[in-house]
């Protein structure tokens, strides 16, 4: 084997991944774009908001030397104030600049958080369905992703994951609003949650972290509000990117806070600093980190991902498709019409060229996930395909 062991059981592991978009690439360039309707990718194809291409044109003029250089490895200060004080106003709590951490997005955040908390052996609780590459990031640094189920609305189980945990239980990972249910937890499940985790980590040398994916949190319907876990739970990491709130994937920025009232914020932060320098990502990009405090508060435009939402989720529940309708993100998440979910994703495909992602890719057999990160267009010439596929398989 040329390769190491761990490494070559992730590709096993996320082969099918491989073959999936191997075979869409080869229905595209046969049928052309427009032949196909491809819901693959949470990759959005809005444009950022004015203020970002403004922005860039300004600090891509600007005279001053140096703003290319490396920076404090947790950031420029100034971006860090700025993270800071969003999140103040956010919630009511006393962040400031050295309670954050500028990452290379929440990809680069999260390992950075894990690499920071875990020592090998220990073990990340994950509720089921999950973001797919949280296993890769825990074995990444010795960990081990223990799945637990969540109820049929995929709303959390606390019961299930008070029982999973264990004196190697190092943190909990929520991704809220979910990849892929666009599911939202609510205050309620969360406030249980922290008093298991209070509970249980009493007399540990170490608490069980509550690590917060916050990718999606702008993305919002309906006009719920984020659940302020800070001040819920002490030992409280937020991993967080601009990723999906400015439509900017490919920038790579984002950021790690540390709840400001955990009394161990100070040691928590120096590693995470260390750790964002010893895996490699040094600092988050310069140009970005500049940029973001220069758009402000702006975002997308939440309403058409929610009219985009709208017309999916009624088209598919009139066809007879089994989905939770969701609150948050830009993911559906249906029950496949058959046990088989990757051979029904692959008859979608085949006979419909419609291309989505089988659940089992995230833990959840027998689902399938569409992102609706797409133009309208394409979510209408989809309709009639998802009810087509409906009749042939008895759900209408």
């Amino acid at each position: 084997m040329p390769i190491s062991e761990r490494i070559a059981n992730m590709l096993e592991a996320s082969s099918w991944v491989r073959r999936m978009f191997e075979e869409a690439a080869e229905l595209k360039r046969k049928h052309g774009g427009n032949g196909v309707c491809d819901f693959t990718l949470g990759n959005p194809v809005d444009e950022p908001p004015l203020s970002f291409k403004e922005g860039l044109k300004r600090l891509a003029s600007d005279p001053a030397k140096g703003v290319h250089r490396y920076m404090p490895n947790h950031g420029f200060p100034e971006t860090r104030a700025f993270v800071a004080e969003r999140l103040r106003d956010e919630t009511g709590m006393p962040f400031t600049a050295d309670h954050i951490v500028m990452t290379a997005g929440a990809a680069g955040g999260l390992n950075v958080a894990l690499k920071a908390l875990l020592d090998p052996g220990d073990e990340v609780i994950v509720p089921v369905p999950y973001f797919v590459e949280f296993r890769f990031y825990i074995e990444n640094h010795g960990g081990r992703m223990v799945p637990v189920e969540t109820h049929e609305d995929f709303s959390l189980d606390v019961d299930a994951i008070e029982a999973a945990i264990t004196e190697r239980t190092r943190a909990v990972i929520i991704n809220s609003p979910n990849n892929p249910t666009g599911v939202v937890y609510s205050r309620g499940e969360i406030a249980e949650l922290a008093e298991v985790l209070t509970e249980k980590g009493k007399g540990r040398r170490k608490p069980i972290y509550l690590i917060s994916d916050d990718t999606y949190k702008v993305l919002l319907y309906d006009g719920l509000k984020p659940v302020n876990l800070f001040e819920l739970y002490s030992p409280t990491v937020s991993i967080c990117s601009y990723s999906k709130s400015l439509c900017i994937p490919g920038e790579r920025i984002g950021y790690v806070a540390v709840n400001p009232t955990f009394e161990k914020a100070e040691v928590l932060m120096d590693a995470l600093i260390l750790a964002n320098r010893v895996l490699g990502f040094v600092n988050a990009p310069a140009l970005m980190q500049r940029l973001i405090p220069l758009v402000g508060g702006d975002t997308i435009d939440v309403q058409e991902y929610a009219r985009r939402r709208d017309a999916l989720y009624e088209a598919l529940v009139d066809a007879g498709y089994q989905v939770v309708k969701p609150q948050g993100a830009f993911y559906l998440f249906p029950k496949s019409p058959i046990e088989d979910d990757v051979a029904f994703v692959a008859d979608l495909q085949r006979s419909y060229h419609v291309l989505t992602v089988p659940g089992s890719g995230f833990g959840k057999p027998g689902y399938f996930r569409i992102s609706y990160c797409v133009e309208m267009e394409v979510i209408e010439r989809s309709l009639d395909r998802f009810r087509d596929a409906a009749k042939r398989y008895g759900l209408s």
